[in-house]
């Protein structure tokens, strides 16, 4: 079962994203997009039929995996790009997503302390709520 919108596709080059790279396991889930905000970036990924489940909606895990990412990326240019891990991630499934729509990452710091910074992070598809999530990232210190 294939859920899609019946809507035309999404072109996220085209409204001001450019593809964000990565060659590990982004790269096999992706593409994700970028668009500046700030001093930092804001974080989206266009559903595709590679990311359905069983029920033909979005896997958890892809959720979970672009909320890790989205807000880890967002923490490290918050951290002055300093090297870090996730120790904390908790994320509440809000909503199903359908191949073809449009998720973005809307990531904030809580708060900073020496070693660890806390995140949190809304997945939305427009003003839809599909997802949101906390998590907490130490720092490793400076390379």
């Amino acid at each position: 079962m294939d859920q899609t919108t019946d809507t035309k596709p999404f072109d996220p080059k085209a409204a001001g994203w450019e593809p964000y790279c990565d060659d590990g396991f982004i790269g096999l889930i992706g593409p994700l997009w970028q668009r500046p905000v700030g001093d930092g970036y804001r974080y989206a990924f266009l559903a595709e039929h590679k990311h359905h489940n069983r029920r033909g909606v979005v896997q958890g895990g892809m959720l979970m995996t672009f909320a890790d990412r989205s807000m880890g990326m967002t923490c490290w240019y918050a951290n002055e790009r300093q090297p870090q891990a996730t120790v904390q991630l908790d994320v509440y499934f809000v909503d199903a997503v359908k191949v073809g729509e449009f998720v973005e990452a809307k990531c904030q710091v809580v708060r900073r302390t020496r070693s660890l910074v806390f995140m949190s992070g809304d997945l939305m598809v427009g003003d839809r709520v599909v997802a949101t999530a906390k998590g907490v990232w130490k720092t490793l210190g400076k390379r």
